[in-house]
């Protein structure tokens, strides 16, 4: 289907649940990368890669494995390993985890992943708790897409002491009970707040997002 950027986006944020959503994103994993890279300016994948090294680096361990949930075409993965090794940091791997077989097989061209499997963020996934130092998560946590509780599961799936960045979009922020939750976590001691910023998003649009940083609380701190 070829519909201008907008006309898309609109129908995108308005998703009714993962089956929808999958044969959207087939049918778009294509185009993606240069529909919302040029016509968007889209910059979350960027920051939150810069940022999850940076955090890497500081925390540690040596050569974190990371989940990217909601990986897409693979742009927060590409950033993520670019990011890295500007930093001198080495990556123990990064697995993908996505609905869209369509998106994951453009990630997978870019030869960055350990693996990658499809995965519904709707729903717990088929992996054991602890089983990453990092996960990273962006363009996912937007309108017509997975919801706040998946704050909950990346935090179940992340290591005590691991790090989680995560992009959330400004237009879903209040309404859509992302800020209530986080702050149901921090206030739980089931998260730290490292940083929550305002940040671009789609840059040609104007549209923000919330960068958020969180640690998972070490059973001793």
């Amino acid at each position: 289907m070829n519909e201008p950027i907008n006309v898309r986006l609109a129908r995108i944020y308005q998703l009714s649940g993962p089956e929808e959503a999958r044969r959207a994103y087939d049918e778009w994993a294509a185009s993606y990368d240069d529909d919302t890279l040029q016509d968007l300016g889209y910059i979350a994948p960027q920051l939150a890669g810069e940022q999850l090294a940076r955090a890497l680096l500081d925390l540690g361990p040596a050569r974190p494995v990371v989940l990217d949930a909601g990986c897409g075409t693979g742009l927060a993965g590409a950033e993520l390993t670019a990011a890295a090794a500007r930093l001198g940091l080495e990556l123990g791997g990064i697995d993908g985890v996505d609905l869209s077989p369509g998106m994951l097989e453009q990630a997978r061209r870019r030869g960055v992943y350990r693996s990658l499997s499809t995965g519904d963020l709707t729903r717990p996934l088929e992996l054991p708790d602890d089983s990453y130092d990092a996960l990273i998560c962006t363009g996912t946590l937007t309108g017509g897409h997975v919801g706040p509780a998946a704050f909950a599961e990346f935090i179940r799936l992340v290591r005590p002491g691991g790090v989680i960045v995560a992009s959330v979009h400004s237009a879903v922020w209040e309404d859509g009970g992302y800020r209530a939750e986080l702050d149901r976590l921090f206030a739980a001691g089931l998260a730290e707040r490292r940083s929550v910023e305002e940040r671009p998003y789609h840059v040609k649009g104007g549209i923000s997002c919330r960068l958020c940083v969180l640690r998972v609380p070490s059973p001793h701190a």
